[in-house]
């Protein structure tokens, strides 16, 4: 990290895995911003759903990724001015954004943007090339995992809670394809850095989680 740049922490790991809660809480703690680079790539997708544009046309979806208008306000996400919060969980929005994270067109584009979220006192950033290619220099890097299980169990839930219908056997499915396509992909895959540390979810609460990644946090060292 060089010298007088806000610290970043970096939660990397596969869907569902606990990232967003987990990052969420570090960053309220801590009274940092915080990047769910996920909901970034959602909020093209749904633009490039809305537009009949290819799922496989760099050059447009790169467009459309330059162009966005979209806000990141807490929980809330909006395109325009409209509040896409919810659509964003929708599994369409979810397969095509899983889809367009692998052009290497679109990944440059929202790179700038991404890192613009660095700001005093620090951010926490979850996706899955977090410390590996947006904030390589992070002063903590993290990794979750969780079994398939539990994760399809988690987002399972967090549809049920929002009143969208969903089927355990769809949604194994579902994250066994995203996974194979966020590791698989030729340009920033899913993978653990060496610097990073391994903390598996599976039987870890939210709040365990957290504790766990602050501790960390607090003994990593610092730039000069």
């Amino acid at each position: 990290m060089a010298a007088g740049a806000p610290p970043v922490i970096a939660i990397d790991g596969p869907s569902a895995s606990g990232k967003g809660t987990v990052a969420q809480g570090v960053a309220g703690a801590l009274g940092f911003h915080y990047l769910n680079s996920g909901a970034l790539y959602r909020t093209v997708a749904i633009a490039a759903l809305e537009a009949g544009a290819n799922l496989d046309d760099e050059s447009t979806l790169s467009d459309i990724a330059l162009n966005l208008r979209a806000e990141f306000n807490g929980d809330t996400v909006t395109l325009g001015n409209r509040d896409v919060t919810i659509v964003l969980l929708t599994e369409a929005v979810s397969v095509a954004a899983s889809r367009i994270a692998a052009l290497p067109g679109v990944r440059k584009t929202l790179l700038t943007r991404q890192r613009a979220f660095r700001q005093p006192p620090g951010l926490v950033a979850d996706g899955r090339d977090m410390g590996s290619v947006v904030f390589p220099d992070a002063v903590l890097k993290i990794f979750l995992t969780a079994s398939l299980e539990a994760r399809a169990a988690r987002r399972y839930k967090q549809l049920m809670e929002k009143g969208m219908d969903a089927t355990m056997a769809a949604l194994l499915q579902d994250i066994r394809e995203r996974d194979q396509r966020d590791t698989m992909r030729a340009t920033a895959p899913l993978q653990k850095s060496a610097n990073a540390v391994l903390i598996d979810t599976t039987y870890l609460s939210a709040a365990d989680a957290v504790a766990q990644v602050l501790a960390l946090y607090r003994q990593a060292p610092r730039a000069p």
